[in-house]
């Protein structure tokens, strides 16, 4: 009699990380760090963290163009961007990808990159800096949003008359609501009258008057625009 013939079990592969299986179903339930990593490639704060790690080796390097997602999930990086990707989603940042050549070009170190403090820093300056294009669309997007999910008001042209004065602190310490709207309209020079001494300190360095006053001189036609904007939208 011939010997009996040993065929060797089927094999599957994880094409991720090379490890084999003897059942299919098991390399379908399987779940590597790779495969995890290919399979968040289109999450907000991934593409986030993608986007700022190509900032990087762009700064850094001069260029980013043979930087591909392939190279990002190989990279010993990814974890630490990542991390600042989910943590721009969390606080929901006004402008990442200034917030991000902001830490670069101040040799920010990318282990600190989420912490708070330095997100407050920037935040100050960039403030300072934007239009007011920018700031005045921003600001009435969040008052809509505020409107549509508040009990106080029903139209957002009450934002700063009977919106939560604890809100509006947030949005303004978060740079959602910028000076540019607050120190324009009446309803916000108003509501920053009427806030207690607490709260007034934790607005203070968003809202600096002194710099602020000397900003609207100097850029008296946007002023006024804003100005013109915010009283059309009857705030």
């Amino acid at each position: 009699m011939g010997g009996m013939k040993n065929e060797s079990s089927p094999s599957y592969k994880c094409k991720y990380c090379d490890t084999s299986f003897r059942k299919e179903t098991t390399l379908v339930h399987h779940m590597c760090e790779m495969k995890r990593r290919w399979q968040q490639e289109k999450d907000t704060g991934v593409q986030i963290g993608l986007r700022a790690y190509l900032k990087f080796y762009e700064i850094t390097q001069g260029s980013a163009k043979t930087k591909s997602y392939s190279d990002f999930v190989e990279s010993p990086y990814y974890s630490a961007f990542v991390k600042f990707g989910q943590y721009n989603v969390s606080i929901r940042s006004i402008n990442y990808i200034n917030f991000t050549e902001w830490l670069l070009k101040n040799n920010k170190k990318l282990d600190y990159w989420c912490k708070d403090s330095l997100y407050s820093e920037w935040l100050i300056e960039y403030l300072k800096k934007e239009s007011p294009q920018d700031a005045l669309e921003r600001a009435l997007k969040e008052m809509e949003e505020y409107a549509d999910g508040s009990n106080n008001i029903t139209n957002f042209s009450d934002y700063f008359k009977h919106g939560s004065s604890h809100s509006i602190c947030f949005h303004i310490t978060t740079g959602r609501i910028s000076p540019w709207v607050v120190y324009n309209c009446d309803s916000g020079i108003d509501f920053l009258a009427n806030l207690n001494e607490e709260q007034v300190v934790l607005v203070m360095p968003w809202i600096d008057p002194d710099y602020w006053n000397r900003k609207f001189r100097d850029y008296l036609a946007d002023a006024e625009w804003c100005r013109y904007i915010l009283k059309e939208a009857r705030l």
